[in-house]
């Protein structure tokens, strides 16, 4: 059993943990290319118990509450869409939710109230050069604060760099390019870390909607370098909730 706490600092909604975030701690445990599945709102500042179960998978507990479970798997995307690092800084100017509309101001990853070096402040918009399929794009600069022992950024903080973006793809029909603003919490994401960026490297996240089935819908996103070098991928899935439960009310 391992002990992990979500500080404060790595909300999503203001009571509990960036999904993307709490995936990456859980996954640290899995080599490989992980799936982890959000149970309950992960709690703040809060000690969790990481546990290895009998079937080959982690379970993150709050005392008997199971929050998270997570398990390997092999992370394979239908397709990889790229851009070049000003496309994905002009993505932005686009992105579809202006910092007064934002649902959730403080969240670590795409909270436009949280300060530069604090929040990884990504916001991601659409690429105009994708006019039937909607691909959405984000540039991303780690700060040094993310970076492990190594000296590289830790894999968790690009298991959040590539949360959000997913989210605001969720949110583009894949049919009709439509963009809604449903309420949405991820419900389970999966990523396979390939390389890791340094502290200052300019790099490039872009993210687009696959299906939607109900209150799900699915998305893909992918991370580069500004060289072009794959750094990462993942898929996930996020459930259409109501304000009140996306805020943990």
């Amino acid at each position: 059993m391992t002990e992990i706490i979500i500080d404060k600092r790595y909300c999503g909604p203001p009571n509990s943990g960036n999904g993307g975030y709490v995936c990456g701690r859980l996954a640290q445990h899995i080599p490989g290319g992980a799936e982890v599945t959000l149970r309950a709102p992960p709690p703040l500042d809060t000690p969790l118990a990481a546990i290895a179960t009998d079937d080959s998978t982690w379970e993150l507990r709050d005392g008997a509450r199971v929050v998270a479970t997570g398990r390997a798997v092999s992370v394979e995307l239908a397709r990889l869409e790229t851009a070049s690092f000003a496309e994905a800084s002009a993505a932005e100017l686009l992105t579809p939710i202006k910092p007064h509309e934002h649902p959730l101001p403080t969240c670590f990853v795409c909270g436009p109230a949280r300060a530069k070096g604090d929040g990884l402040r990504i916001f991601a918009g659409p690429l105009g050069r994708h006019a039937h399929t909607p691909v959405l794009a984000a540039s991303w600069v780690p700060d040094p604060n993310l970076a492990a022992d190594d000296g590289l950024i830790a894999p968790e903080f690009l298991w959040s760099a590539l949360d959000c973006p997913t989210g605001f793809a969720c949110n583009c029909d894949p049919q009709s390019n439509a963009i809604d603003r449903t309420p949405l919490l991820l419900g389970r994401m999966s990523a396979r870390i390939e390389a890791r960026p340094r502290p200052g490297d300019r790099c490039i996240i872009t993210a687009w909607p696959t299906a939607r089935d109900g209150r799900k819908r699915m998305a893909e996103a992918a991370l580069h370098d500004e060289s072009g070098t794959l750094l990462a991928v993942a898929k996930t899935t996020w459930i259409a909730v109501e304000r009140d439960v996306q805020l943990g009310r």
